[in-house]
């Protein structure tokens, strides 16, 4: 699967012309209840295609790209001002950690020693917990401008927040180069032994945020052979299943709702759709495995994905309940955005088998992640 095809982005850059100029742009996007300011930073390359980061949780707070008409629109679930990520945040955007997914009980060991985490999903700990990464500022360190315009912000996580060991230094750094690739890049250092796992969450509907359609229709390719089966608690069971003959089979090009509501496998059932761990092939020369492609087939926009790590979590947006309202003004209801989570597997920490997500003293951390955007051929 080529997972970043030259061919498409030529074709978005000639639907949306090269008037633009690519920069990074840095401007007030609101306060916090103590006083702080908030900050964006949109990006924009000369195709048209822009992203807007915002330093309250390193958040991907706006996605722009044009359709195969030309026509740009938003792409990414969230809200226009701070209002709305304080009061029903849904991870819409968000950089998540220390620990993204789910750990069962909020409890794992280390070196002999039991770590009690904060619940906040159930019995589980998710996405880091009560405060995680998604709910803190971050501070902005560098923006650059140029043909690849970035931002760069860093967050310190103390000894012992949300029940993690280690003062962990991060930084998260957004690129959006000419070939309509935005590469999010994290990365940890710690001072004693610990565990990380940080993906971005972000929500994704290539009819357009505001089109009022869902993510039923668009076209999936997972390049997966197998998933992490779950529990009714949707914590992995341990095993590694095969997608042949099973609705989470993506291999080829599949159309999303063609199976997400189907009641025969259990597997469904227990997570009202999918939101299920697959299992990636081998990496490239780069160091990049093949995630996913989504294409919506009537404005012709596609969707890459291309990480360095081993897992990707799918999620059709099955606990949207209508309660937030988008920056459109529309409530988003189940199925009115998906997500694609490239990360380690959920869980890992209390089995082995999966790997590890162990972080010491002296190494770095690092998870990249690359959304290159086009469109397709009508």
């Amino acid at each position: 699967m080529n997972i970043l095809p030259a061919a498409g982005a030529a074709a978005l850059a000639l639907a949306s012309g090269s008037a633009h100029a690519a920069e990074a742009k840095r401007a007030p996007f609101g306060t916090l209840a103590d006083g702080r300011a908030v900050e964006a930073v949109t990006l924009t390359n000369t195709h048209g295609v822009t992203a807007r980061i915002i330093n309250y949780g390193a958040i991907l707070q706006s996605v722009q790209t044009p359709d195969r008409a030309g026509k740009s629109a938003e792409i990414a679930l969230g809200y226009d001002s701070m209002d709305g990520y304080l009061k029903a945040p849904n991870y819409f955007g968000a950089t998540v950690g220390r620990y993204a997914n789910r750990i069962a009980g909020g409890k794992f060991s280390l070196d002999g020693k039991q770590y009690t985490l904060a619940l906040n999903n159930q019995t589980n700990a998710l996405h880091g917990g009560k405060v995680g990464f998604d709910k803190v500022l971050w501070r902005i360190v560098d923006v650059k401008n140029g043909p690849a315009p970035s931002v760069t912000l860093s967050y310190t996580s103390a000894d012992g927040e949300e029940g993690y060991p280690g003062k962990l230094d991060v930084t998260a750094t957004y690129t959006l180069d000419d070939s309509n690739a935005l590469t999010v890049e994290y990365k940890a250092k710690t001072d004693k032994p610990t565990i990380v796992n940080m993906t971005n969450h972000s929500f994704f509907n290539l009819n357009g945020e505001g089109s009022g359609k869902s993510i039923l229709t668009h076209v999936l390719t997972l390049p997966a052979e197998q998933f992490t089966p779950v529990s009714a608690a949707l914590i992995p069971t341990g095993e590694r299943r095969a997608v042949a003959n099973t609705p989470f089979d993506f291999r080829t090009p599949r159309v999303i709702g063609d199976r997400v509501r189907d009641g025969r496998d259990q597997q469904i059932v227990f997570g009202q759709g999918y939101d299920h761990n697959y299992i990636l092939g081998a990496a490239d020369a780069k160091g990049l495995r093949a995630a996913a492609r989504v294409e919506e087939p009537s404005t012709g926009r596609v969707l890459e994905i291309a990480t360095n790590q081993p897992g990707v979590q799918f999620y059709t947006g099955n606990f949207l309940d209508g309660t937030a309202i988008g920056r459109s003004g529309l409530a988003y209801r189940q199925s009115d955005g998906l997500a694609l989570e490239p990360q380690v597997f959920p869980d890992t920490p209390n089995q082995p088998a999966f790997g590890s997500a162990r972080l010491d003293p002296g190494q770095t951390y690092r998870s990249v992640i690359v959304y290159r955007f086009s469109t397709s051929a009508r």
